[in-house]
């Protein structure tokens, strides 16, 4: 089924451009990508390669990092009043302001740049979403296990990270798009800037508008990609949780 939705969204795509007779230059057609990707087939499997492996790689330290802070605010009251309007407010901060400081402060840096944004606009809402899924757990499953003489470690894998999964891959939904918007910014900013980003860059320069939409294409079959990936890892661990559709 959902490659039959893009396979139409790409149908309906090819057909605006010719219905409208849009040249290459202000709107490049689907049929248009096809020889560019062919073209550069090289450069697209080196840049992709580059873009996903950083991608993945600041994925992974928002799921760790976002869940330890998420751990903390849920756990603990005082942490959470007091974490959360700075986790707010360094959320608030446009990524985009922050792609050239770090790239000037880390120069040359380009693997740990990239790794370094992808990570910073990715953890809050894995973060968020592990505090509320722990904060809300019902106190009286926490009483009825105690009383068993159950420690807090168990309490922890018996009852609330089962209960945090479906909030965390719903999250993690989220962060997965946006670690690819995070990489490619700094991809595109960055003077030693390698990845699809650099290939988009490489495009803009030589006015090659099919080169830039093809790398666009790209990015969302990246984006696609990793997310069902994230899709089968929650089947796997809280497939439990999804109800079935009546």
């Amino acid at each position: 089924m959902p490659v039959a939705f893009i396979i139409a969204a790409l149908a309906l795509w090819e057909w605006a451009v010719w219905v409208n007779d849009l040249p290459d230059f202000r709107m490049a057609s689907p049929s248009d990508l096809l020889p560019s990707i062919w073209e550069f087939r090289s450069l697209f499997v080196e840049a992709s390669w580059q873009t996903l492996w950083r991608t993945v790689a600041g994925l992974g330290l928002a799921v760790v990092v976002g869940t330890a802070i998420g751990m903390i605010m849920g756990f603990s009251r005082i942490a959470r009043e007091g974490l959360y309007p700075i986790l707010v407010g360094f959320n608030a901060v446009p990524k985009a302001t922050v792609v050239p400081i770090v790239a000037l402060i880390f120069v040359g840096q380009h693997d740990f740049n990239t790794i370094l944004i992808a990570f910073m606009i990715s953890f809050f809402p894995i973060a968020v979403s592990v505090s509320i899924g722990l904060s809300t757990l019902e106190p009286e499953y926490r009483d009825i296990l105690r009383s068993l003489g159950a420690s807090n470690l168990t309490i922890f894998w018996k009852i609330a990270l089962p209960k945090t999964l479906p909030e965390f891959f719903g999250a993690l939904k989220v962060a997965v798009t946006l670690a690819f918007i995070g990489t490619n910014l700094m991809e595109i900013v960055s003077p030693h800037g390698r990845g699809l980003g650099a290939l988009f860059l490489s495009g803009q320069t030589n006015a090659d508008y099919p080169l830039m939409f093809a790398v666009l294409l790209m990015l969302a079959a990246l984006g696609i990609l990793l997310f069902y990936v994230v899709v089968a890892l929650e089947r796997v661990f809280a497939g439990w949780a999804e109800r079935s559709q009546t």
